[in-house]
């Protein structure tokens, strides 16, 4: 028996198509498993990167994709804890069946859940590894640059932690979701001092940790003078593009005993993928807590899906993001449609 499957392909820089061709489901290999989605989550920042053609890990022809939820149609014969009919959550692509294998990020999803919130949980991953990263604490004052998915939900987690939170930002919508999602502060960089009203918000002190999720290299460099004495700078997002600028004065805020800001790094693949006796974090057990999160609604989804479209409208969207970011944070293609 042949499944007609249907994915996304990049094919060339801005030239995304839904491809149809079968995939032949006689035979499964060992450990995996066939998956027909459901919904599956657009990373605008990593997939239009790619899509330009300036991520050089991934080659065109290829097919995109970093989230999802669907449901099992096949296993193999010797995959025990999964089951056809089975829900789950994995980083699966844009496809409408997806061969896969049960060893990585494969979760079952609760009953009772909205399963469009589901392929969130993967971006509330990645921002979790700058909390994981993080000294947060009770009490601190936590500030966010960047308010697109991760960036918010990097804001909640530290509110989670038990922070005072600032969200900053040069889209006012950006900011208006991050106040839904339970910014204390929100700041329009582009008509607002930052550092004027940082120092407002927090007597004086500036903000004990700086989450850095633009991916703007610029915006990691001065944003380093929102922070406090002994406090951190943590880069979550990807620095991409070329920027020059004097350095030293960066440097010394790290160097200078009356700064001495810690900086550090927070890309989503520093923790291993599965649990073990030795590691006490892993992107699983991320993974797990964030579905509990979401499934609690103590990790606010709803106000960031912005689009829910078709996959056969992939050229579309893909462009519209690129050329009006303002109205886009989470966008999920509907493979049930």
């Amino acid at each position: 028996m042949m499944l007609e499957n249907k994915k996304i392909v990049f094919e060339k820089p801005w030239e995304a198509r839904l491809k149809t061709e079968p995939l032949d489901d006689r035979s499964v290999p060992s450990g995996q498993v066939i998956l027909k989605k459901r919904y599956s989550i657009i990373s605008t920042g990593t997939e239009l990167a790619c899509l330009s053609g300036g991520e050089s890990w991934f080659k065109m022809p290829g097919v995109p994709g970093y989230s999802c939820i669907g449901e099992i149609v096949k296993t193999a014969s010797d995959v025990k804890d999964f089951s056809i009919g089975d829900t789950v959550f994995c980083y699966g692509n844009h496809a409408l069946y997806e061969v896969i294998s049960t060893e990585g990020i494969f979760l079952h999803v609760p009953q009772g859940i909205d399963q469009k919130w589901v392929p969130f949980v993967r971006m509330a991953s990645i921002a979790a590894t700058a909390i994981r990263a993080s000294t947060i604490e009770w009490g601190d004052t936590v500030a966010v640059t960047g308010q697109g998915l991760v960036g918010n939900m990097a804001l909640q987690l530290a509110k989670l932690q038990g922070a005072s939170v600032i969200a900053i930002d040069v889209i006012d919508s950006r900011l208006a979701v991050a106040r839904a999602c339970g910014a204390d502060l929100t700041i329009n960089s582009t008509n607002m001092n930052v550092a004027d009203e940082i120092k407002r918000f927090t007597d004086g002190s500036m903000v004990s940790t700086l989450i850095e999720a633009t991916g703007v290299s610029a915006v990691g460099v001065q944003s380093i003078e929102w922070v406090g004495q002994n406090g951190e700078l943590i880069f979550l997002g990807s620095p991409r593009g070329i920027f020059e600028t004097d350095i030293t004065p960066f440097l010394n805020r790290t160097h200078l005993a009356s700064f001495n800001v810690t900086l550090k790094g927070a890309h989503e693949w520093r923790y291993p993928v599965n649990r073990t006796p030795f590691v006490k974090h892993s992107l699983e057990r991320n993974s797990r807590l964030i579905m509990d999160l979401v499934f609690q609604k103590k990790l606010v989804v709803e106000p960031l899906l912005t689009e829910l479209v078709s996959p056969a409208d992939c050229y579309d969207i893909y462009h519209k993001v690129r050329d009006n970011k303002d109205r886009y944070m989470g966008i999920l293609f509907d493979w049930g449609e």
